[in-house]
Parts: C-alpha cells; sequence; structure tokens
C-alpha cells in the first residue's frame, strides 16, 4: 500500500488518529459518505465535534495500540500527534499501515475533483459557508469542507449534493474546501480556482515577517493549473499585494477581483442595514431579477466573503455553461441562507436578567486584531440599540506580543471589556516570553479607553458575577434594546457566555 487514498473508497477501513479535532472529523464526514468504514481515537474530553461523529453513528475511542486491527488499512492522523509518541500511531507504522497526515489525505481527495480552495488570513470559514450554502440551493453536484459547523448545513461541517452519489464515472464533481496556511497545510491541496480573502501578518511562530506569510500564499496560488483562477478581495492591500507578485510569475492563470475598490463584474456596492439584515450590490447582477442581495449577518466583512462566495459560485457555473445572470434569485436565496456557523457571530442565547433587560449572548472567534475590529464594528452597525460587552481572551503569546498594540486598538467599537489570561497553545512554552494577560489590559488603557470600562480577570469564570451584575445595570436611552454581551477569541472563554445563560 503506499501513502494515497485509493480513488474508490468504497468498503476501504480508515482509522483516524484525533478524529475530533475539526478539520478531522469534517473529512471523516467526507469519507464516510465515500463509503470508507471509519473508526477513530482521542482524548476523552468531549467536544462539540463529538456530536458530528455521533450523527454518522461512529463514537471516538481513547488512544491505545489495540485500536490498530488487521482490518485497518489506513490512517490518517491530526499534526497534533506524532507518529513516535502517539500508541494508536506507533503501532500503525509497525504494522505498516500506511498514515497519512490530516493535509496529506485532503490533498489526495482534491485531487479527484474539480477543486476550489478558499484561503486568507481572514473569513474562510464564512465564506467557504457562503459558497456551500449557495451551491446547496443550487443543487450542484459538490462537497463542501469547512473548518466548523455551518448552520445551514445541517449542524455539521460539510455538505455533500444529494447528485455526488448518482454521478457516473467521468463525471464533473465539484469539492469546495476550506484551506489553511499555517504551516503551509494548504499546498497539499490541489486547487482549480482559488479564493484569497486577506494577508496581513499571523502565525507568528512560523512566520516570523510579513514577507514569509506572503510566500506561502503565492506559493499556493501558483499550484494553479493554467487557466485557472484568483479570486481576490480588492480590498486587502496584503491580498493585493500578493496577487501583483504572483502575476510576474503565473501569466497563464485569470485574477479576479471582488470588492468594493474591484473594477469589473464583482465590484461591490454596500447598502443599508436595516431589520438586521446587510443589503448589498455586484456590478454583474444589476440588470438583473435581482439587483440588491440580503445576508443576515452583521459586519461589512461578511458582506465582503458573501461576494466572494458568489464570484466563485458564477465562475462555477459558467465552467458548466449557465449564465450565473440566470441564477441570480437563487443566488439570492442561498445567502440569505447563510445563518453563520459555530463560533462565528455565533449567537448561543438571549437572557432576560432580574431587572428585566434584554441580553443577546453571542460567541465569536476572532483572534486577530484585524478580525476583532472589524467584527465588533458589524455587531455595532447590527445592533445599534444595544450596549456591547466584549469578553476577549487573545490566544497564543507569539501572537499577542507581535501584534500587542493593534490588539490594543481593536476595541474601539465595545463599550465594556473584559480581559482575561493569554490562551496559551500547546507549541508555545510561556516561560519563554515576558507579555501576559494583564500586559493586554495595560496597553488598552494606553489607547484612552476609559479605565471604569476595561476589566481583568486572571481566569474566566472569576468574571460571571461581574457580567451579571453589569447587564442587570439600568440603560439610559441610548441603548432602548438592552445588551449585546460578546465572549470573543480563539480561546476557551466561550464557557463565559454559556454560564451566565
Amino acid at each position: 500500500m503506499t501513502n494515497q487514498l485509493p480513488e474508490n473508497l468504497k468498503g476501504v477501513h480508515i482509522h483516524f488518529v484525533g478524529i475530533k479535532g475539526t478539520g478531522m472529523a469534517a473529512l471523516v464526514e467526507i469519507l464516510f459518505h465515500a463509503g470508507a468504514i471509519i473508526t477513530g481515537s482521542d482524548v476523552s474530553e468531549r467536544f462539540y465535534t463529538d456530536e458530528i461523529i455521533e450523527k454518522l453513528g461512529l463514537k471516538a475511542v481513547e488512544f491505545s495500540e489495540n485500536n490498530i486491527t488487521e482490518e485497518i488499512q489506513y490512517v490518517i492522523y491530526s499534526s497534533a500527534y506524532k507518529l513516535d509518541k502517539n500508541p494508536d500511531l506507533i503501532a500503525a507504522v509497525k504494522k505498516n499501515i500506511p498514515c497519512l497526515l490530516y493535509t496529506q489525505a485532503l490533498g489526495n481527495y482534491s485531487e479527484r475533483a474539480f477543486s476550489c480552495g478558499i484561503c486568507g488570513v481572514h473569513g474562510k470559514t464564512s465564506t467557504t459557508g457562503l459558497t456551500g450554502t449557495i451551491l446547496k440551493e443550487l443543487d450542484l453536484p459538490v462537497q463542501v469542507l469547512a473548518g466548523s459547523i455551518i448552520n445551514s448545513f445541517g449542524q455539521t461541517c460539510t455538505y455533500t449534493s444529494p447528485l455526488i452519489s448518482k454521478l457516473n464515472a467521468g463525471d464533473k464533481k465539484y469539492f469546495v474546501a476550506e484551506t489553511c496556511e499555517y504551516q503551509r497545510h494548504f499546498m497539499s491541496f490541489c486547487p482549480q480556482k482559488i479564493i484569497l480573502t486577506s494577508v496581513e501578518p499571523d502565525h507568528q511562530d512560523y512566520y516570523p515577517t510579513y514577507e514569509d506569510i506572503r510566500q506561502a500564499f503565492i506559493d499556493y496560488i501558483c499550484k494553479l493549473p493554467e487557466g485557472g483562477d484568483v479570486i481576490y478581495c480588492a480590498d486587502d492591500k496584503g491580498a493585493v499585494d500578493t496577487v501583483t507578485i504572483a502575476k510576474t510569475l503565473r501569466k497563464d492563470i485569470n485574477y479576479i477581483p471582488y470588492g468594493e475598490s474591484a473594477e469589473g463584474e464583482y465590484s461591490l456596492k454596500f447598502g443599508k442595514v436595516e431589520n438586521e439584515k446587510n443589503s448589498f450590490s455586484i456590478k454583474l447582477f444589476e440588470k438583473s431579477c435581482v439587483p440588491e442581495f440580503a445576508l443576515s449577518m452583521p459586519g461589512r466583512h461578511e458582506v465582503l466573503d458573501a461576494c466572494a462566495a458568489t464570484a466563485l459560485v458564477c465562475q462555477m457555473l459558467r465552467d458548466k455553461g449557465i449564465d450565473p445572470v440566470t441564477q441570480a434569485e437563487r443566488i439570492g436565496t442561498g445567502l440569505l441562507n447563510f445563518t453563520g456557523g459555530k463560533r462565528r457571530s455565533e449567537i448561543v442565547g438571549r437572557l432576560k436578567t432580574k431587572s428585566g433587560n434584554d441580553v443577546v449572548v453571542i460567541d465569536d472567534y476572532g483572534h486577530h486584531p484585524t478580525a476583532v475590529k472589524t467584527t465588533l464594528e458589524g455587531f455595532r452597525e447590527f445592533y445599534k440599540g444595544r450596549k456591547i460587552i466584549v469578553d476577549f481572551m487573545s490566544h497564543t503569546y507569539s501572537r499577542t506580543q507581535a501584534l500587542l498594540k493593534e490588539f490594543a486598538s481593536s476595541f474601539e467599537s465595545s463599550d465594556e471589556l473584559i480581559l482575561h489570561k493569554i490562551y496559551s497553545s500547546a507549541r508555545e512554552n510561556p516561560s519563554d516570553f515576558t507579555i501576559t494577560g494583564k500586559t493586554l489590559y495595560e496597553e488598552v488603557l494606553k489607547t484612552g479607553k476609559d479605565k471604569e470600562t476595561v476589566h481583568y480577570f486572571e481566569e474566566i469564570l472569576d468574571a460571571k458575577d461581574f457580567v451579571l451584575e453589569e447587564l442587570d445595570k439600568p440603560l439610559d436611552s441610548k441603548y432602548p434594546d438592552g445588551y449585546l454581551f460578546v465572549t470573543m477569541g480563539a480561546g476557551d472563554n466561550w464557557k463565559l457566555g454559556k454560564a451566565i445563560l
């Protein structure tokens, strides 16, 4: 056996090591629907992905060499685990069972379809979810893999069209996947088309400079075949910069801009925000039966993601000989059907306080200063009549240290701010850094934010009583609708939102 998944997966037994990882659970869904027999192992702690796995009739077991039975033909493992350290992997290597990293397996699978990769520092999951939701409405033979649960996929990370099972040999199957830049993981993927949402410094533990991360995106673009499409955000300086360099290396691919600054058919105009809906128009559809689209998600960044998704879908329709303008109504329905995903501007609940205040509780994964700033600006515009209290937990010491000033100035749209200790990555040793959560707190105060509105609690749940007291305080006429309480970051402060409900 080779380290390549077979084209026909029916009856092939694949064991997943680290099956509860978001990407891993999503790939489990894809391969399960392709006919593979799936088993998997992970830690005993329960994650939201347990529900995804259990819906398929599967159950994660704890790591053990006994998991690797003679029937297993392939092992797919998360990069969080090492071949010489994990008991399942040690046993698989001893038995000469091919072991593939998640990214390798995803890359293998992408080779067997007409694949589209969604990449960028921000907006990957939303853009992937939006693309899949539109394609679902258009009823094309497509599989979609997102980096989080998408509501419109039926509370899973993937969508598989019923048409997939009816395809004949040689028929074109589409595969749309979120592809990650960290450690150049997306270089295993084999795209025919790419969406590039944004490029800026991030993952400083792997990309010390902006030039390093930009080069990764350039190399990914250069993987496209002749005639491939790069759909890039003309409003993002880093994306434009990346594409400018890529054009000198690959003149044989199509560079398609979208956004407010874009020239051409995917030029975007932002409309009004009314009744908790964002309206916008795209030049291509100006004279169609739906000259203006609507989105039930807050923020201009979400509208940009919707424009990117629409552009990709239009290019895919053209490949099939379909004029996208004739599908304007169905595209509009798909956009409106998108209501976000897990930890992406997710409304986790509502509550009434003792004094009768109405509170909307939202959880968001934003963990980079740009994402934090744009998401909070979107909330401010969407929820004009609510006082916004933000609980933020910074993720990784290296990111917080490198972007300290940017983080400190990203909370302008909040009325009150709560900060905590830094949520460390397993890749870092906190003792290697002098920065702490308190450092960020002090830096925020330097921006001129009122000291009475910035609060620090080392531990997340230590803030629970304070939050409940704040939410119960009377509101002035400026905030007729009540409070918006937001937990934000890639840490585990989402637990605070759950605790107050």
